[in-house]
Protein backbone atom coordinates (compact mmCIF):
# COMPACT_ATOMS: atom_id res chain seq x y z
CA UNK A 1 0.00 0.00 0.00
CA UNK A 2 1.29 3.30 -0.56
CA UNK A 3 -0.11 6.60 1.12
CA UNK A 4 -0.75 9.55 -1.42
CA UNK A 5 -1.78 12.83 -0.20
CA UNK A 6 -3.15 13.56 3.20
CA UNK A 7 -6.01 11.65 4.16
CA UNK A 8 -5.73 9.42 1.15
CA UNK A 9 -5.00 5.72 0.46
CA UNK A 10 -4.27 4.31 -2.93
CA UNK A 11 -4.41 0.40 -3.11
CA UNK A 12 -2.27 -0.67 -5.41
CA UNK A 13 -2.29 -4.64 -6.44
CA UNK A 14 0.71 -6.33 -8.90
CA UNK A 15 0.65 -9.41 -10.27
CA UNK A 16 -1.98 -12.03 -11.54
CA UNK A 17 -5.45 -11.51 -10.36
CA UNK A 18 -8.27 -13.88 -10.35
CA UNK A 19 -10.72 -11.77 -11.39
CA UNK A 20 -12.06 -12.06 -14.91
CA UNK A 21 -12.23 -9.16 -17.37
CA UNK A 22 -14.63 -6.74 -17.19
CA UNK A 23 -18.26 -7.76 -18.56
CA UNK A 24 -17.35 -11.37 -17.63
CA UNK A 25 -18.99 -12.05 -14.31
CA UNK A 26 -21.46 -14.76 -13.35
CA UNK A 27 -22.00 -18.05 -15.17
CA UNK A 28 -21.57 -18.85 -18.97
CA UNK A 29 -24.39 -20.30 -21.04
CA UNK A 30 -22.28 -23.54 -21.60
CA UNK A 31 -21.98 -24.03 -17.75
CA UNK A 32 -25.54 -23.63 -17.39
CA UNK A 33 -26.14 -25.99 -19.59
CA UNK A 34 -23.94 -28.80 -18.13
CA UNK A 35 -25.76 -28.04 -14.82
CA UNK A 36 -29.11 -28.44 -16.32
CA UNK A 37 -27.94 -31.31 -18.13
CA UNK A 38 -27.05 -33.26 -15.15
CA UNK A 39 -30.39 -32.25 -13.13
CA UNK A 40 -32.16 -33.54 -15.91
CA UNK A 41 -30.01 -36.42 -15.82
CA UNK A 42 -30.92 -37.37 -12.33
CA UNK A 43 -34.02 -36.50 -12.06
CA UNK A 44 -34.90 -39.28 -14.67
CA UNK A 45 -32.77 -41.60 -13.15
CA UNK A 46 -34.89 -41.30 -9.81
CA UNK A 47 -38.19 -40.87 -10.54
CA UNK A 48 -38.98 -44.43 -11.68
CA UNK A 49 -37.75 -45.28 -8.17
CA UNK A 50 -41.16 -43.22 -6.71
CA UNK A 51 -43.25 -44.04 -9.32
CA UNK A 52 -45.54 -47.69 -9.62
CA UNK A 53 -44.46 -49.16 -6.79
CA UNK A 54 -44.33 -46.63 -4.60
CA UNK A 55 -47.05 -48.01 -1.95
CA UNK A 56 -46.01 -51.41 -2.44
CA UNK A 57 -42.16 -50.10 -1.49
CA UNK A 58 -43.89 -48.00 1.25
CA UNK A 59 -45.58 -50.94 2.85
CA UNK A 60 -42.23 -53.34 2.68
CA UNK A 61 -40.63 -49.85 4.60
CA UNK A 62 -42.89 -49.30 7.12
CA UNK A 63 -43.28 -53.33 8.13
CA UNK A 64 -39.66 -53.44 7.95
CA UNK A 65 -39.36 -50.74 10.81
CA UNK A 66 -41.97 -52.26 12.72
CA UNK A 67 -39.74 -55.26 12.72
CA UNK A 68 -37.07 -53.74 13.82
CA UNK A 69 -38.31 -51.84 16.44
CA UNK A 70 -40.23 -54.90 17.82
CA UNK A 71 -36.62 -56.78 17.66
CA UNK A 72 -34.59 -54.30 19.43
CA UNK A 73 -37.55 -53.78 22.35
CA UNK A 74 -37.85 -57.39 22.70
CA UNK A 75 -33.54 -57.46 23.51
CA UNK A 76 -33.35 -53.92 25.59
CA UNK A 77 -36.69 -55.31 27.53
CA UNK A 78 -35.87 -58.73 27.97
CA UNK A 79 -39.70 -59.56 27.11
CA UNK A 80 -40.68 -61.36 24.04
CA UNK A 81 -42.42 -59.29 21.69
CA UNK A 82 -44.68 -60.12 18.55
CA UNK A 83 -45.55 -59.45 15.20
CA UNK A 84 -49.26 -60.51 14.26
CA UNK A 85 -50.42 -60.24 10.67
CA UNK A 86 -53.85 -60.70 9.58
CA UNK A 87 -53.24 -62.21 5.89
CA UNK A 88 -56.75 -61.69 5.11
CA UNK A 89 -57.21 -57.85 6.39
CA UNK A 90 -53.92 -56.77 5.21
CA UNK A 91 -52.96 -55.11 8.65
CA UNK A 92 -50.30 -55.95 11.12
CA UNK A 93 -49.98 -55.16 14.71
CA UNK A 94 -47.54 -55.49 17.78
CA UNK A 95 -48.17 -57.56 20.77
CA UNK A 96 -45.59 -58.18 24.19
CA UNK A 97 -45.53 -60.66 26.18
CA UNK A 98 -45.73 -58.72 29.76
CA UNK A 99 -44.03 -59.98 33.17
CA UNK A 100 -47.11 -61.89 34.49
CA UNK A 101 -47.49 -63.48 31.21
CA UNK A 102 -50.24 -61.93 30.08
CA UNK A 103 -50.06 -61.02 26.29
CA UNK A 104 -50.30 -56.47 25.65
CA UNK A 105 -51.24 -54.73 22.56
CA UNK A 106 -49.18 -52.03 21.89
CA UNK A 107 -49.37 -48.70 20.68
CA UNK A 108 -47.78 -46.02 18.56
CA UNK A 109 -45.33 -47.92 16.63
CA UNK A 110 -46.90 -51.32 17.44
CA UNK A 111 -50.87 -50.18 16.47
CA UNK A 112 -52.54 -51.81 14.04
CA UNK A 113 -51.51 -50.67 10.64
CA UNK A 114 -53.36 -51.32 7.00
CA UNK A 115 -50.76 -52.09 4.18
CA UNK A 116 -50.82 -49.13 1.53
CA UNK A 117 -53.43 -48.45 -1.09
CA UNK A 118 -54.41 -51.68 -2.64
CA UNK A 119 -51.14 -53.56 -1.44
CA UNK A 120 -51.91 -57.22 0.43
CA UNK A 121 -50.05 -60.22 2.07
CA UNK A 122 -49.46 -63.16 -0.36
CA UNK A 123 -48.22 -65.34 2.07
CA UNK A 124 -45.88 -65.79 5.21
CA UNK A 125 -43.09 -68.54 5.25
CA UNK A 126 -41.32 -69.09 8.19
CA UNK A 127 -39.35 -72.42 7.88
CA UNK A 128 -40.22 -74.06 10.72
CA UNK A 129 -43.91 -74.13 10.39
CA UNK A 130 -45.13 -73.73 7.07
CA UNK A 131 -46.17 -71.14 4.68
CA UNK A 132 -49.10 -68.90 5.41
CA UNK A 133 -51.62 -67.85 2.79
CA UNK A 134 -54.74 -66.71 4.99
CA UNK A 135 -55.48 -66.17 9.06
CA UNK A 136 -53.23 -64.86 11.70
CA UNK A 137 -50.21 -65.51 11.75
CA UNK A 138 -47.96 -64.45 14.67
CA UNK A 139 -43.35 -64.05 14.35
CA UNK A 140 -41.71 -63.78 17.74
CA UNK A 141 -39.09 -61.56 18.61
CA UNK A 142 -37.19 -63.25 21.47
CA UNK A 143 -35.76 -61.49 24.41
CA UNK A 144 -32.25 -63.07 23.87
CA UNK A 145 -31.86 -61.83 20.19
CA UNK A 146 -33.39 -63.25 17.52
CA UNK A 147 -36.59 -63.33 15.83
CA UNK A 148 -37.72 -66.28 13.46
CA UNK A 149 -36.63 -66.74 10.16
CA UNK A 150 -39.57 -65.25 7.75
CA UNK A 151 -40.07 -64.24 4.31
CA UNK A 152 -43.23 -61.89 4.05
CA UNK A 153 -44.44 -61.69 0.38
CA UNK A 154 -46.36 -58.44 -0.84
CA UNK A 155 -48.03 -57.81 -4.13
CA UNK A 156 -50.08 -55.06 -5.01
CA UNK A 157 -53.15 -54.91 -7.71
CA UNK A 158 -50.69 -54.89 -10.65
CA UNK A 159 -48.92 -58.04 -9.62
CA UNK A 160 -45.72 -55.87 -8.24
CA UNK A 161 -44.11 -58.10 -6.20
CA UNK A 162 -41.66 -57.73 -3.01
CA UNK A 163 -39.99 -59.68 -0.57
CA UNK A 164 -38.97 -59.25 2.78
CA UNK A 165 -36.67 -61.47 4.41
CA UNK A 166 -36.26 -61.08 7.61
CA UNK A 167 -32.83 -61.95 9.50
CA UNK A 168 -32.73 -64.07 12.52
CA UNK A 169 -29.81 -62.59 14.43
CA UNK A 170 -29.94 -59.10 13.75
CA UNK A 171 -33.70 -58.21 12.98
CA UNK A 172 -33.75 -56.75 9.77
CA UNK A 173 -34.81 -57.35 6.77
CA UNK A 174 -33.61 -57.54 3.16
CA UNK A 175 -36.22 -56.37 0.91
CA UNK A 176 -36.07 -57.79 -2.95
CA UNK A 177 -38.24 -57.12 -5.89
CA UNK A 178 -40.52 -60.36 -7.20
CA UNK A 179 -41.32 -63.11 -5.08
CA UNK A 180 -38.04 -64.63 -3.15
CA UNK A 181 -38.67 -68.05 -1.39
CA UNK A 182 -36.33 -68.93 1.52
Amino acid sequence: MKREGKGSMRISTTGNSNRRGSGQSGFTLLELGVVITLLALFSLLTIPLFGGTSKLGYSARCLNGTIKYLFNEAALTGREHRLVCNLDRGTYSAQVLDADGEVVTLSGIGRETTLAGDVRFRDLQLPDRGTFTSGEVTVRMHPAGWVEETSVHLEDGSGNALTLHVMPLTGTAEIFEGYKTL
